[in-house]
Order: structure tokens, then C-alpha cells, then sequence
């Protein structure tokens, strides 16, 4: 629990919602006590709730009245430590207690399938209805009614206590209505006589019911709605999973310094002011000042910046950063949940809690579709009881506008066509997270990239090689790739590794020196060589000619990095080393804009670096934002937001994260860290910018064959309920329509298994 100006802040888990309305209920039930503000978020099943002790509310108040809601709240554990390591041969720690939270659906949703697929066929199959059939029926699909359908029957009742109705309380009536009147009909009526059937009739005649069974919607119905529900689970369960994943990102233990001598104790043990060793490789273990060293520090993953930092006593460093240079020394100056990767942490947590849980689609059209259905039942009781149909046929009628109702094809409208198409995404290297990311793909106008790693390749490479007259490509790059492959530096790696790619094995250097934070020197086969900045060359009065210092100043200008290479006294070489743009970037920015939307490119890297690589790729100068922090991603999403836009980002980084989870779509690259991966709605593993447009292609295509599924699954039963109300809906009629119903729904949802990506 946190204390802010306002008063204290909590975070509640909420339990027992099963769509966006449960949610709005609670918040509402919450705001409405003095001096609370609430915000509950139906995907993550939490609330973030503001609370001022003097007005007399305190944590129990605020969970007993969720609990009179109809919900449960409870404040969440905190993190178990992390275990010591086993020793060899030691027993494997027991599984945590719910660590498969979807077992309990699971075996629920298995139940019923195994039960429900006999029922559905005896009735729609006249072949298989051997004597006495609907005895088995019963047998069959009571339990899948009872145990399978609980859920919705606890949910219905809660509904019902709060005078609300969602696609649950139409579940529960239709199939607690069929399975009644199923028992009176084979208990009262002629259905349990021997020898019954559902001969396969396509006539319609009004009859009293007392020979109709309804067994096989009533079981259908449960096991196609409880396998949407499961598949919309197990999207869910993955929530909070961009949290644990930035917080992994942080080294686990650290060698501090004690008395001389270096111990290694978990990072949890780290106080402000200890010292710790930080050797080329390891990860820095949190935010502090260097005092001994110097190094360059690959800081992309939180910052954005491609060229790694040299630090040197002084210097701050960010926790979870990577020495990527020689040995340092850091005094730790921030621990903890003051560190810069616990402050993204919170950044990320408060970008989902902030964003709107999207109401289902099924839920939106229940909302009307059920109090009419409702209604509309009641009335038909009531006219034929008026009428003087007698009581039978009275029921019968309205119990069939309930069953015609119950929707059996909009239990599969959108996991099928989710499945589908995730399934199709997957193919494509395109993962889509959950039906609520669908909708928002339609409204995207603006789409915010980040540069590194995204647009670009995220690893520094040799761009360009400057020679001075008389100096072969081959030569230049052979003497200067073998001083700098005995380098641990990134920028000499990215020159060795072009230079043995291009000129074979390289030669071993002699007396080979590192020049903090200015280069290397040696001799290669009998040349004395110098590669790095011009102070060193400096250092041995050797000038660059003017040709070599025009191409350093071009690309420098161009925000690349310039490395001179000078040997036996004269200055040979300026070798370009830069992010380079992926090749199919260009292209991609292309699909973009073909899509409606409007390209921005957004980067932590400078002004020079960012201009050149938007216009390699096509995007206009107004249209970039470079020298950005983590935060002020976030801040220029919500600028953006603010301006009626919606936006899409695709990034990688874990300085992407929030700003992924502040977007109305976020679009993660696969290529990229587990942080932003677990906070995207979309993850694109190719890698491949174009994947964001074909991406886009798909959710659109995905979410339009939902909206058909769910057009035509309400169209079959909105058509019968006339003929229902009437009392005269022959039950194989029925049985019929909900089948044809479905297998439409399947046959649209495969039509997704064709979607192509653009050539």
C-alpha cells in the first residue's frame, strides 16, 4: 500500500466477474462511499482504489463492499522470495498452490463436451434413437446442466440480485427451461414412453409440448459457451505477466564489497551506499554512481539509445543495464522500488489499470437482446393463458421462445473466429492476444514506432567505409577488424565481425592496448595500428586528410558513429558504424499508410540519428520525436490520445513497455524483450515491420468475421422467436436451425484460414 496526497492507494484483487458489467458494478458500488476513488479493470481482475482514512474508510470497508456486490476482494500477497539454489539430488520444490488457475475450467469444460456429444447426436441423428434414447439423454446431459452450467447459474443469481442481466442469465434460463421442461415432458408427459422419437420433420404445427425434449440444447448450449469462456481465460491469465517479466529483467545477485574482499548476496540485500563489482557481461544490479573504472554500458533495452554509453568514475548507471566493456566499481544510489526499472514497472501497471477494459461484443448485444427475449417470454405466457390455450400450451410457448434464444451459435461466434485467426496469425508469425484487441484494430488512425529495434535492426553494424587514395577496402578492414576483435566493446565487435565476413580470418594482433574510452592500439603484422576516436590518433600527431574528415563530420551529422583507423603514422581509413535500417522497413511504413494510418517515429536516440532514419523509410519530419525517456513515451501517447487520436505503437524495448500499455493497441516485436512481449496485444515474432500491417490486415478481417458470426447467429434466433411465440416451433425445427446456426459460424470463421499477407 502506497500513500499518496490524496490519502492512501491500494490495489484489491477481485474475484467472481465474468464480463465488463461485473466490473462497472463494482466501481460504481466503490465510488459511491465517501472520499473512495476506484477503478476496476475487468482484464486484470483488479482495482486501484484511492481512499482517505479520515473520512473513516479503512481496507476491510472497501472489501465488504465488494463483498456485498457480490464479488470477493482480497489484497494481494506479496512476492515470495526467491528460494535458495537446491543442492544436487535435492527433491524439486512442490508446485505453488493454484498454479494452474484454468484446471477447474478445464475439467468443467472436458465433462461437458464428453457428455454433451452423445446427447446432440441421439436428437439430431433419428438413426440413433434406439428405445428408450431420451432416458440416456437425460442421464447424460442432467450432470453437464447441473455441474457444467454452474457457473452461469452463480452468476445469473447474482445478476438477478442486482437487477442486471448478461449473456449468463440467458444461459441459465435457456438451459434450466429446457431441462425442465424436458423432465416434465418425459416425467408428465409422452416423452418417456418407449419407443419415442424425434422423427427428422421440417412441418410446423402447434402441439402442447408433451412429447418434445429440448435435452440436447440444453447440454450443447453449456459445452459451446464454457469452451468460449475457457479460450477467453487463458488469454486473461497472461495479464499480469508484463510485470513479473520486467522485474525478471534485474540481476539476481550482486559482488559486493565487504572489507576488502568480494561477496556475492542477493539483490534483494543491496543498501544505499554499498559498492558492488560489476565485471564486462553482468548485469548492473541496480541505480548507482561509478567510482572505479570505466566502461561502455549497453543501456537499449530501458533507454532506447543504440550506442552504448561510456561511463567512467562519476557516471551514473541504471539498474539492469549490461556492462558491456571492462570491470567497474558502482556505489549503489537507489535500491529497490525507488529504482529506475521499478519506476517502469509502475509506469506499466498504472497504463493498464488506466485503460478501459473493452466490453465483449456478446455482453454489448445481450444487454438488450436478453431483456427483450425475457420480456417477449413472459408475454407469450400471458397471451395464451388470456387466450384460453390452456396452461400446456401456454408454457410450451414460452418456454420455446426461451430455448430458440438460447444462443448456441454465439457461444462459438467468437472463439471460433478467434481461433481461427490467431491460428492463421500464428502461421503468419502474428500473435493476437484476445478478442477485446480486435476491436480496437478498426479505429487505429495513428501508429507510433519506435526506432531501435523496431524500424531498425537494434545492433550496430558497419555502414560505410572511407578510404584515403591508394588504400584498399580489404586492407583497411583487416588491420583495423583484428585490433578490435580482441575488444569487448559493441562498436568494435560490429567492425570485426564485417571484417572477418569480408576478408576471412583475421591476424592476431601484438602488444594490443585498450585506450579508455578512446580506442585500441597494437601492432598487426608488423603495422602499428590505431582504431577509435581521432584524440587518438591525436595522441601520435597523426591528422585525418580532408577527405576522411568530410566523410566524419557527414556521419556524425547523419547521428552515426565515426571510427578513424590510422596506421604506420598516417590516418588510412574512417569506418561509419550505425543502427542500420531493416531492410523492409521502407516497405512497411508503405502498408502502413495504405491502411489509413499515420506513421510516427519515436526514439530515445538524438535528434540526427532519429531525421536520418525517418527519411530512409519515408516518414515526414513533423512526424518524429527523438530524445525521449521511458515516461515521455508515455507522455506522447496520451498528447496523441488527448488529441481524439487512437494509436497504435509497435515497439520491443522494455522502455516500450508502458507506452505499448498506454496505447489503444500495442504491437510488440517478437525479436524483443519478454517485457514488451507480455504487454503487447499484438506480438509480431518475425521481427519484421511488416508484420504490423499484415497484423492489422488480420485482427480487421478477424474482427469483422466476428461481428458476422454474432449478426447471424442472433438473425437465426430473432427469425424463429415469432414462430416460437406462436407455439409453433417444431422441436427438429428448432434443434435444425440451432445446428445450421453453428455450422455457419464454423464454416465464416475458416474462411480466415486464406488470408494472405501482401506479396
Amino acid at each position: 500500500m502506497t500513500t499518496t496526497v490524496d490519502g492512501h492507494r491500494i490495489e484489491l484483487e477481485i474475484g467472481g466477474m465474468t464480463c465488463a458489467s461485473c466490473a462497472a458494478r463494482v466501481e460504481k458500488k466503490l465510488n459511491r462511499m465517501d472520499g473512495v476513488t476506484a477503478t476496476v479493470n475487468y482484464a486484470t481482475e483488479k482495482a486501484q482504489v484511492t481512499y482517505e482514512e479520515s473520512a473513516g474508510i479503512g481496507v476491510a470497508d472497501l472489501i465488504a463492499t465488494v463483498e456485498r456486490t457480490g464479488y470477493t476482494a482480497a489484497v494481494p500477497e506479496p512476492p515470495a522470495p526467491a528460494p535458495p539454489p537446491s543442492e544436487p539430488g535435492a527433491a524439486a520444490p512442490p508446485p505453488e498452490p493454484g498454479a494452474d488457475a484454468l484446471a477447474p475450467l478445464r475439467q468443467r469444460l472436458t465433462v461437458s463436451v464428453v457428455l454433451a456429444v452423445p446427447v446432440i447426436l441421439m436428437a439430431m441423428v433419428p438413426a440413433l434413437q434406439f428405445t428408450n434414447w431420451q432416458w440416456l439423454s437425460l442421464t447424460l446431459a442432467a450432470p453437464v446442466v447441473a455441474y457444467g452450467a454452474w457457473p452461469f447459474h452463480k452468476a445469473a443469481w447474482t445478476n438477478l440480485r442486482h437487477g442486471a442481466a448478461t449473456m449468463d442469465t440467458l444461459i441459465s434460463m435457456g438451459t434450466l427451461a429446457a431441462l425442465g421442461w424436458s423432465l416434465w415432458a418425459l416425467f408428465f408427459g409422452d416423452a418417456g414412453m418407449p419407443g419415442m422419437t424425434h422423427p427428422f420433420e421440417l412441418t410446423i404445427a402447434r402441439s402442447d409440448g408433451s412429447g418434445n425434449i429440448y435435452l440436447e440444447a440444453a447440454a450443447g448450449v453449456t459445452a459451446f459457451i464454457l469452451a468460449g469462456r475457457y479460450f477467453e481465460a487463458r488469454s486473461k491469465r497472461r495479464a499480469g505477466a508484463a510485470l513479473k517479466a520486467l522485474l525478471e529483467l534485474g540481476a539476481k545477485d550482486v559482488a559486493v564489497l565487504r572489507d576488502g574482499r568480494e561477496v556475492r548476496v542477493p539483490v534483494a540485500e543491496l543498501a544505499v551506499g554499498d559498492r558492488f563489482v560489476v565485471r564486462p557481461g553482468e548485469k548492473i544490479a541496480t541505480d548507482g554512481t561509478v567510482v572505479d573504472g570505466s566502461s561502455a554500458v549497453d543501456a537499449s533495452m530501458l533507454t532506447g539509445e543504440s550506442v552504448p554509453v561510456e561511463v567512467a568514475p562519476g557516471d551514473q548507471v541504471t539498474g539492469a543495464t549490461v556492462n558491456a566493456g571492462g570491470r567497474i566499481v558502482v556505489e549503489a544510489t537507489r535500491v529497490g522500488a525507488d529504482t529506475q526499472l521499478a519506476r517502469m514497472a509502475r509506469l506499466v501497471e498504472d497504463a493498464q489499470n488506466g485503460k478501459a477494459a473493452a466490453q465483449r461484443l456478446a455482453d454489448r448485444i445481450s444487454a438488450v437482446f436478453v431483456p427483450v427475449v425475457i420480456t417477449l417470454a413472459l408475454g407469450t405466457l400471458g397471451y395464451w393463458l388470456v387466450t384460453g390455450a390452456g396452461a400446456v400450451a401456454a408454457f410450451t410457448a414460452a418456454v420455446a421462445v426461451l430455448i430458440i434464444a438460447c444462443p448456441c451459435a454465439l457461444g462459438l461466434a467468437t472463439p471460433t473466429a478467434l481461433m481461427v485467426g490467431t491460428g492463421r496469425g500464428a502461421q503468419l508469425g502474428i500473435l493476437i492476444k484476445g478478442p477485446e484487441v480486435l476491436e480496437t484494430t478498426r479505429r487505429v488512425d495513428t501508429v507510433v514506432l519506435d526506432k531501435t529495434g523496431t524500424v531498425t535492426t537494434g545492433a550496430m553494424t558497419l555502414t560505410g567505409v572511407h578510404l584515403a587514395d591508394g588504400v584498399s577496402e580489404d586492407g583497411a578492414l583487416r588491420l583495423a577488424g583484428a585490433l578490435e576483435h580482441s575488444s569487448e566493446h559493441p562498436i568494435a565487435r560490429a567492425i570485426a565481425t564485417a571484417a572477418a565476413e569480408r576478408t576471412g580470418e583475421l591476424p592476431v594482433p601484438e602488444d594490443f592496448a585498450n585506450v579508455p574510452g578512446r580506442g585500441v592500439q597494437g601492432v598487426v603484422e608488423g603495422h602499428a595500428v590505431l582504431v577509435g576516436r581521432t584524440s587518438l590518433l591525436s595522441e601520435w600527431a597523426i591528422e585525418l586528410p580532408a577527405a576522411l574528415a568530410d566523410a566524419k563530420t557527414a556521419a556524425e551529422d547523419a547521428g552515426h558513429t565515426a571510427v578513424a583507423v590510422a596506421w604506420d603514422g598516417e590516418a588510412r581509413a574512417v569506418l561509419v558504424v550505425a543502427d542500420a535500417v531493416k531492410p523492409t522497413s521502407a516497405e512497411a511504413i508503405r502498408r502502413l499508410r495504405a491502411l489509413g494510418l499515420t506513421p510516427v517515429l519515436l526514439t530515445g536516440d538524438n535528434a540526427a540519428v532519429a531525421r536520418s532514419v525517418a527519411a530512409e523509410v519515408g516518414i515526414e519530419a513533423e512526424h518524429v520525436i527523438a530524445d525521449v525517456l521511458p515516461e515521455d513515451k508515455v507522455s506522447v501517447v496520451k498528447a496523441l490520445q488527448a488529441e481524439g487520436k487512437s494509436v497504435a505503437m509497435v515497439g520491443d524495448g522494455v522502455n516500450d513497455a508502458a507506452a505499448l500499455a498506454q496505447a489503444d493497441l500495442g504491437l510488440a516485436m517478437g525479436t524483443g524483450t519478454d517485457a514488451a512481449i507480455e504487454v503487447g496485444d499484438l506480438t509480431l515474432v518475425r521481427g519484421d515491420l511488416r508484420a504490423a500491417a499484415d497484423a492489422i490486415r488480420l485482427a480487421r478481417r478477424t474482427l469483422g468475421t466476428i461481428k458476422a458470426n454474432l449478426f447471424w447467429a442472433f438473425g437465426y434466433n430473432v427469425a424463429a422467436l415469432p414462430l416460437a411465440a406462436a407455439g409453433m416451433l417444431n422441436p427438429m425445427i428448432a434443434g435444425a436451425a440451432m445446428a445450421f446456426s453453428s455450422v455457419f459460424v464454423v464454416a465464416n470463421s475458416l474462411r480466415l484460414r486464406r488470408f494472405k499477407p501482401l506479396g
